[in-house]
């Protein structure tokens, strides 16, 4: 069992290089935790009192943004590559197998993490964005998008690419609200390379099939149909998964119902312990 009272920033350098940094707080067995597009590890500050009497939650951030850096190029394979880097650094610094746990664009690259890193105990998925067969990204709103961040617009571009997506007004307002959101304007020149990722990746049941670690698929009962659809989906495709309805939340209940969330991960994680 490891105690941290404070958290701990450890940086691990990933295939290509890039230095990704992470921050070790808690108590318990080790959660690597990714969060969505936009954000970076500060996302997780309300929801890490909750989090570290039960776990040592190790939150990253994801490559340009935040204390890591960013490569020449980019790509989802790259991405899972520094997921997996930070999970196989966690297992070897605490000693553990390690769950993983993902949100939105970090769960699809949480998934093809799961693929490549040996060290992990279980899976949690927060509707990543997995369309069947591809989630309808108008390529013409991530040129407008990014036109807007080029120009200085972000916080237009986030609410732009966030309600052209499907996003209710409540998960939007909470998104708003968040100390965090300044955030996601700061890094609103991502949207584009992610959202072209995901307009791109189409799940192939070989891959997913080798995923044998434990899987929770969460998901809002007021969610969006298109990510309803991807969680769906993978609950068919992975060989050990099964969904938890998230009651009245959307796709930020991290946010809307912080402690419905905790309790359904600890309750998950416990049984599969």
């Amino acid at each position: 069992m490891t105690t941290t009272s404070r958290p701990t920033k450890s940086t691990i350098a990933s295939s290509d290089g890039t230095q990704i940094a992470y921050w070790r707080s808690g108590r318990g067995d080790p959660l690597v935790v990714v969060h969505g597009g936009t954000s970076d590890h500060t996302r997780w500050d309300t929801l890490l009192p909750l989090l570290e009497p039960h776990m040592v939650v190790c939150a990253m951030d994801r490559r340009g943004r935040g204390e890591s850096g960013d490569g020449l190029e980019y790509s989802i394979d790259l991405e899972r590559d520094d997921v997996a880097r930070v999970v196989d650094d966690v297992a070897l610094a605490t000693g553990a197998e390690v769950n993983l746990f993902g949100h939105s664009f970090g769960a699809l690259v949480a998934l093809e993490a799961a693929r490549v890193t040996p060290a992990l105990r279980s899976l949690v998925l927060y509707e990543p964005p997995i369309g069947v067969p591809r989630l309808p990204i108008e390529p013409e709103l991530i040129d407008h998008v990014e036109a807007l961040a080029v120009a200085g617009h972000g916080e237009e571009a986030v609410v732009t690419f966030f309600g052209a997506i499907g996003m209710p007004d409540s998960d939007m307002a909470a998104l708003q609200a968040h100390p965090a959101w300044p955030v996601r304007v700061a890094n609103a020149g991502t949207i584009g390379r992610e959202a072209r990722a995901v307009s791109a990746y189409l799940p192939e049941p070989d891959r997913l099939a080798a995923i044998a670690a434990p899987t929770l698929l969460l998901m809002g009962s007021q969610t969006p149909p298109p990510l309803a659809a991807g969680t769906e989906f993978l609950a068919g495709a992975l060989p050990d998964a099964r969904i938890a309805l998230l009651d009245g939340q959307g796709h930020a209940a991290h946010d809307t119902s912080p402690t419905l969330l905790v309790d359904a991960i600890v309750n998950f994680l416990d049984d599969s312990g």
